[in-house]
């Protein structure tokens, strides 16, 4: 290399013209001289052709960073001249690892380089290249999301690969990016469908969920004709005569409409091509398939997906728990297709809890009255559990099957009687609450039941079973009159030591037996309500005097009084037991908010099936020119068609099929004449149809691939040597032309345009004077130079953009001094608060400390030694400073946890020679972050801090800040806060979080009559409050 004589040369003797003159000791001289250019003159030996100025810009860039100066602006840079050249290697894996390593690399600055890198990359001609590409995309747009257009194009581009490699990260990409862009899965829809069996497991999933959601946007319902059906049987049972005689003509006119439903034959060859991989060995690829069946297939076809779920309830608890979810939401509406595999649903003894409730609840979806018995001899065993949530859940469990199966409600209801004499108080207790539940049905057959239950409430402690019980005697106490007055006076008795959900049935007892026995009841209800007025909860003081008022008729009670007993004895409806699984399934099944029966973050929602089909031509392919087959290659098609013929019978127009009208005519004729020969099972000639489309594909290829060769020169004027970015927009642009072959013959005519051509420059060529000898064209150099030249010709090292990075956002930075230069002996240090995140840990207060050297010697290891910080505090160092020449300065940032308080943080800074005790206290308005919030989200947390977070005091504004301009800066330099916007002009809002705790802070300045204002501010931390509205008076009053 021509760096490397100055290392040949004696140390301290002169170098060649143009190199740097390097001292005995590189801290006295060299390049850690101030003497050098600064940055203006590295980026022109970093932008040169030279590697002996790049190795010298680098070297000197590595000593900037060691002495602690600002190199940021240098960045770009850097990284194109260290990540450009493995872009472009010979080996696959270098370049898709470098890709992988830029676009992990979080600064926006070299966002322009990463969008080139990956435009590249997705033209490249190894397919895992391409895949980290497609990989790239999402990071690329989570860190600049107006990336987006551009992004677009080239996941357009990605999706028209033929590669499976590619596919399932491309659609990843897609549904991170553009989930809402279903017109650029039209075109590769059959495509995907295709090569979904041979794409790897993850990339199944992802291209499954897609194709489900598409699906349900471009298909009609197959089951449309049933639930039409279904609405008439409900409207026929719950509707009166006269109301079917006036729409039997409607409902006959709108059936007579309807067409029949005919299955698109796209539909059908997603259904076909995903039936395989319920095979799986993947269980996320067996639950992606079985939603899309539950979501998409006819009702008589979704039966196939039972088998394979419950395979998949064999596996690990954590498969068994999500299989479980679904099959548990998938069996209240599907229950026939899991009845044959009851017994797979059984309970063992060594299921975890989550996964025993999970069964339970399939089996209650599952009861019916012919394996009731069955499942009732199975909920007797589990009554005998150990474990306490599960028996609670099986008592639960009876209580539902006796709610929707009449014949067997006496029986659940006599053994939940007998379980009241369990020794266990929590089955006692829970088996009172599904008894109260039960007997709302039909309690006048039941008066014994509630008189047992009476005798319970001196053993049972259970809160929620002792209000059961009391909500059972005073809603029925006309059945038992003798025993709710009874059962009132123990309880006034302990009233005072009850929970609170008890002691508002107590109150409700004592007002319905006021209001049908008062003779008994008259002095205990007195008595009751007076011990409920003086209650520690204010809801049993409140329903108290409400009860009060209404039952107790005096001069001021109003008209209520009257209806009392109307209002405190009406008719109760009995309540319906539901599965809590109910109205899961509008969530898609095997999603994470299906299993958290919550929308989660990213979710897309199942579109509603469209009322009419969309156009469904919009998923035909047109065949380039040059790829159709001549007619010798027709005949030989022929020959070979029949022992294909079912595909086109089947799936009707798929990818292959889409040629000109000639072939689809002999096509169709062909397997017309075969196809009655034919024979088999339907999924032997599906695999055969699948086998068979994809070798003719190849053929077609292979064909194609010979005829471009022929015409390319033809069609495209000889001009193949154009740049990456033009042939990719040319790609894009013709949607309908095979990518893959093109491209292939478009690579083959590099070497003979390059022969034309005078050799290009790029960073590659390290040897610029010798040229290599002539040999065969490497695979490698198919790559494009065109990556290179755009970035040596980019520049993002705008002048305009350092300012805006490096300095906080309004307002005057104010300098504090840490040590004097008289004190330090000649060593002056200030430090300032630079308002950024601490890079190393976001909740600590980024300081920025600057160190000047005043002195006539060089200031050497400079440090931080022996930080004592109050209990609590975190003190980050900054890197030692290995030597400050005289008259230099050097900046560095340290990170400190302040708590959330202005305690002073001590530390010692520490040279070679000496130790200075120096101390940083922050005012209260660095201790936060901007927090950027709508107007809406600021009331509504507005509102939870009220009472005694909420400081509020009154100032008068000077004349210099009644302009909007002056309040927003002087508050902002006050307080590390950011502005929210407000529709009021008076009214000024602001919003941040403390570092340490998040927590916020809510600043609401309002401007009143003349120069009197109102300061508000909210907070949980009212220390912080109370300080802070004292430095925003004084800022506003300066």
């Amino acid at each position: 290399m021509a760096a490397s004589p100055v290392y040949g040369e004696e140390k301290g003797g002169s170098s060649s013209l143009g190199e740097p003159e390097y001292g005995h000791d590189p801290a006295s001289g060299g390049i850690f001289s101030s003497d050098y250019k600064r940055h203006d003159d590295l980026k022109e030996m970093l932008d040169s052709n030279k590697d002996s100025l790049k190795l010298e810009a680098m070297k000197r860039i590595v000593a900037m960073i060691a002495r602690g100066k600002n190199a940021s602006d240098l960045f770009p840079a850097v990284v194109k001249n260290v990540a450009c050249k493995n872009i472009e290697d010979p080996n696959q894996l270098i370049r898709a690892s470098a890709l992988r390593v830029l676009s992990s690399i979080r600064v926006p600055i070299i966002v322009p380089i990463m969008m080139l890198a990956i435009k590249e990359a997705a033209s490249d001609m190894s397919p895992y290249v391409r895949k980290t590409a497609a990989h790239a995309i999402p990071k690329l747009y989570s860190l600049d999301s107006d990336q987006k257009d551009q992004l677009i194009e080239v996941i357009e581009k990605l999706l028209a690969d033929k590669t499976t490699l590619v596919a399932g990260s491309v659609v990843m990409a897609f549904e991170e990016v553009c989930p809402e862009r279903i017109d650029l899965i039209h075109k590769n829809y059959r495509k995907l469908c295709n090569l979904l069996i041979d794409v790897e497991e993850w990339g199944q999933v992802v291209i499954i969920n897609m194709l489900t959601r598409y699906a349900r946007t471009q298909f009609l319902s197959p089951n449309q004709n049933e639930s039409l059906l279904e609405e008439n049987t409900e409207k026929a049972f719950y509707g009166s005569e006269e109301e079917d005689t006036k729409d039997a003509k409607a409902e006959a006119a709108s059936l007579a409409k309807r067409k029949p439903y005919v299955m698109d034959p796209d539909h059908r060859l997603l259904l076909r091509n995903t039936k395989p991989l319920l095979q799986s060995r993947n269980a996320a690829v067996v639950m992606a398939v079985a939603q899309l069946y539950f979501h998409l297939a006819p009702k008589a076809e979704v039966g196939v997906i039972a088998k394979a779920l419950v395979r998949l309830l064999r596996s690990h608890s954590e498969v068994q728990y999500v299989v479980l979810q679904n099959v548990a939401t998938m069996s209240i509406k599907r229950r026939g297709m899991f009845e044959p595999y009851l017994k797979s649903f059984y309970i063992r003894s060594t299921d975890p809890t989550q996964i025993k409730i999970l069964k339970l609840e399939v089996l209650t979806n599952l009861a019916n009255e012919t394996n009731i018995s069955t499942i009732l001899r199975e909920f007797q065993t589990y009554i005998r559990s150990m474990d306490k949530d599960f028996v609670a859940a099986t008592i639960q469990a009876i209580g539902r099957c006796a709610t929707n199966i009449g014949k067997v409600r006496d029986t659940c209801l006599n053994g939940l009687v007998q379980l009241l004499s369990n020794r266990d108080e929590l089955v006692v207790a829970e088996s009172v609450v599904v008894i109260k539940k039960l007997l709302q049905m039909q309690p006048a057959q039941h008066s014994e039941i509630i008189k047992h239950m009476a005798k319970l409430t001196d053993n049972i402690q259970v809160p929620m079973a002792r209000a059961s019980i009391l909500w059972l005697i005073g809603e029925y106490c006309e059945h038992v009159p003798k025993i709710a007055p009874d059962v009132l006076r123990k309880m006034a008795k302990s009233f005072t030591n009850e929970e609170d959900i008890v002691k508002l049935q107590v109150i409700n007892l004592a007002a319905k037996l006021y209001l049908t026995n008062s003779k008994q009841s008259k002095l205990l209800t007195q008595y009751v309500l007076n011990l409920a007025k003086y209650d520690q909860n204010y809801d049993i003081r409140d329903r108290a005097r409400f009860i009060r008022q209404l039952i107790v008729p005096t001069e001021k009670s109003g008209a209520l009084n009257k209806y009392a007993k109307k209002l405190f004895l009406a008719q109760k409806p009995a309540p319906i037991l539901e599965s809590s699984f109910k109205d899961r399934d509008h969530f898609q099944l095997g999603s994470l908010s299906h299993l958290l029966n919550a929308k989660a973050v990213g979710y897309q929602e199942l579109p509603d099936w469209p009322d009419e089909a969309p156009d469904p031509s919009v998923r035909n392919v047109e065949v380039p020119e040059w790829t159709k087959c001549t007619s010798h290659e027709k005949r030989k098609e022929k020959v070979e068609k029949p022992f294909y013929s079912d595909s086109e019978e089947e799936s009707g127009p798929t990818e292959s099929a889409d040629s000109e009208p000639e072939s689809i005519s002999e096509e169709s004729s062909s397997s017309s004449s075969s196809g009655s020969s034919s024979s088999g099972s339907e999924e032997e000639e599906e695999e055969e149809e699948e086998e068979g489309s994809g070798d003719l594909k190849e053929e077609e290829e292979e064909e194609g691939m010979k005829k471009a060769k022929k015409k390319a020169p033809q069609g495209r004027n000889g001009h193949a040597e154009t740049s990456s970015e033009e042939a990719s927009a040319s790609e894009s642009s013709s949607s309908g032309s095979d990518s893959g072959s093109e491209a292939e013959a478009k690579w083959k005519k590099v070497p003979h345009s390059s022969k034309a051509g005078p050799k290009e420059v790029s960073l590659l060529d390290l040897d610029d004077f010798t040229l290599p000898p002539p040999q065969p064209v490497p695979s490698s150099s198919i790559v494009s130079t065109s990556l290179v030249t755009d970035l040596e010709g980019l520049t993002l090292t705008d002048t305009s953009l350092a300012p805006a990075l490096l300095s906080p956002a309004l307002g005057t930075v104010r300098t504090y001094e840490l040590l004097h230069r008289m004190a330090g002996e000649g060593l002056a240090v200030e430090y300032w608060f630079s308002r950024r995140p601490f890079p190393g840990d976001p909740h600590m207060v980024a300081v920025q400390i600057q160190i000047s050297n005043n002195t006539d010697t060089e200031v050497k290891n400079l440090r931080v030694s022996e930080p004592k910080p109050l209990s609590g505090m975190r003190i980050q160092e900054f890197p030692e400073i290995e030597c400050l020449a005289p008259g230099d300065t050097a900046s560095v940032v340290m990170g400190i946890d302040f708590c959330d308080s202005t305690q002073v943080a001590n530390f010692q800074l520490c040279t070679h020679t000496r130790h200075f005790y120096v101390s940083i206290q922050p005012p209260v308005g660095e201790l936060m972050a901007p927090v950027f919030m709508s107007e809406n989200e600021f009331k509504k947390e507005q509102g939870k801090l009220m009472g005694m977070s909420e400081i509020t005091e009154k100032l008068m504004l000077p004349e210099k800040c009644w302009s909007d301009h002056t309040i927003v800066q002087q508050v902002t330099s006050a307080a590390n806060v950011g502005r929210v916007p407000c529709g009021a002009d008076n009214e000024y809002r602001f919003a941040a979080k403390t570092v340490t705790s998040r927590s916020l802070v809510l600043i609401t300045l309002e401007r009143q009559e003349g120069t009197m204002a109102q300061l508000t501010v909210n907070s949980e931390k009212m220390v912080i409050g109370t300080m802070l509205v004292k430095d925003i008076i004084q800022a506003l009053s300066q």
